[in-house]
């Protein structure tokens, strides 16, 4: 077909077969700027389309008219690797029949590709598209660089829909998705707000805790042995990692050090490290500010990765040449098992997203966490979920010391060799008890509201509804 330009949203569906019980896939590097999920299940209801299966790699606050679809029937089940907001707090009590499965943004590229996960539509927010359908994320007024998480979708869905607010006559130059992957073209008048891609902590803390944590983590990396040529390093958006970056930066630049790749939801601070020749590569699966957006556009360094080549674990990915990863954490208990999904009432609040990814493939994963947050201790007896198991992770990094896993003898020696504070899990948990004393018990019902998926395709815990 060589004109795939469709009048509207209703007629790309119907030309696409939507019908009842099929699953449809959304890809969320407009993150909570999106507008095209909205768009498309608005689209869907109107057709009286019912028990979709949306299969999106996130789910934000902004997604919150997903409710009354739900509650409408149209749709009946959820696939995700994350999820916030309101959407969240209602499926943690109860929203859904189906459990939510939640996956790794590593584990969702493979279920994909072994067929474990099947998507009848992909519908892919494309900042621009020229007449044959190829793709391109980086230009366009709602530009969000990297479309990372797309490439799997327009690979394995049965029918693929780019939906976009430019359309151009002439061809790319620079081909996200290539047009032999898209069935059809959509435009609206915009397909999101990339101002909602900062969304959530992307901005350097002054928070004296956070700073602490930043500081003693940067030692930690120093006094491991890992940092020299060819390092690799991936930090998360939190404050405590943007913090510990800039520390990094500094012992770099001091010691002279080049490393290799940094990866991961790329920020305006490790794109200046790029540019100060602090690294000779950036591989980004997603852009998390507006600066990386213009960098992915204009630096051949800045290259644009698919979700498979940073982390799908049935591949050789990104993720396996990490030297050091740094992750946070909403609780870490004694056996260093880590939740990411739930906060301390039980109400889901995030995802794995690429957490247990790299920490399954870093040679060092450190969790930069406080020990107390909101007059609760982070340390606990048993995480309320498991997202990354305690065997993949390494360090705790809190501002009162040091934990190391007793599976890195080799880490405890070389910290305290170097002077650090390093301290046993479980006196961190005796202190953080002694400073906050014993929270309350959260009881929970029996029903299921979400199941965590490990990047491998095990379930390796289950998420409960408040009761």
């Amino acid at each position: 077909m060589r004109d795939k330009l469709m009048p509207d949203m209703v007629t790309a569906l119907k030309e696409a077969g939507l019908a009842d019980g099929m699953a449809i896939s959304f890809h969320h590097h407009m993150r909570n700027g999106d507008h095209v999920l909205n768009a498309v299940l608005e689209a869907a209801a109107a057709m009286g389309v019912k028990d979709l299966t949306l299969v999106a790699s996130s789910v934000f606050p902004v997604h919150q008219p997903l409710i009354e679809h739900i509650k409408n029937g149209v749709v009946r089940a959820i696939d995700t690797n994350y999820m916030s907001g309101p959407v969240a707090q209602a499926v943690s009590h109860g929203l859904l029949e189906t459990p939510v499965i939640f996956r790794s943004h590593g584990g969702r590229p493979r279920a994909l590709r072994e067929g474990s996960r099947s998507v009848d539509i992909a519908c892919m927010a494309a900042p621009t598209v020229d007449r044959m359908g190829n793709v391109s994320g980086i230009l366009g007024p709602s530009a969000c660089g990297s479309l990372g998480y797309a490439v799997p979708d327009a690979e394995c869905a049965r029918h693929v829909i780019a939906i976009t607010d430019t359309y151009l006559d002439k061809p790319l130059e620079r081909v996200s998705i290539p047009h032999d992957r898209v069935n059809s073209i959509v435009r609206l008048d915009s397909i999101g707000d990339p101002k909602g891609i900062v969304s959530g902590s992307t901005s350097m803390t002054r928070d004296p805790v956070a700073l602490a944590i930043a500081r003693k983590a940067a030692a930690a990396i120093r006094a491991s042995g890992l940092l020299k040529d060819g390092f690799n390093f991936q930090t998360g958006a939190g404050g405590a990692s943007l913090a510990t970056a800039q520390y990094l930066r500094e012992d770099m630049i001091r010691q002279k050090v080049r490393g290799g790749f940094l990866l991961g939801g790329i920020t305006k601070y490790l794109v200046d490290m790029l540019e100060e020749g602090l690294f000779e590569a950036i591989y980004d699966v997603q852009c998390f500010d507006l600066a990386a957006v213009e960098s992915i556009g204009r630096n051949k360094a800045h290259q644009e990765i698919s979700a498979d080549t940073y982390a799908n674990p049935s591949r050789r990915s990104c993720v396996d040449y990490l030297d050091v990863v740094l992750l946070g954490a909403s609780e870490v208990d004694v056996n260093f098992n880590v939740n990411v999904h739930t906060d301390s009432n039980g109400i889901i609040i995030g995802g794995s997203g690429g957490h247990n990814d790299a920490a399954a493939g870093a040679a060092m994963t450190i969790i930069v966490a406080p020990l107390i947050r909101a007059r609760l201790p982070i340390v606990v007896d048993q995480c309320t979920t498991i997202t990354t198991p305690g065997k993949t992770v390494d360090v705790l990094v809190t501002e009162r010391g040091i934990a190391v896993n007793p599976a890195r003898p080799d880490l405890a020696d070389r910290f305290r060799a170097a002077g650090l504070d390093v301290r046993s899990i479980e006196e961190l948990r005796a202190l953080a008890l002694s400073i906050a004393g014993e929270p309350r018990k959260v009881a929970f019902t029996d029903r299921v509201v979400g199941r965590v998926e490990y990047r491998d395709g095990t379930i390796i815990d289950a998420i409960y509804m408040p009761a």
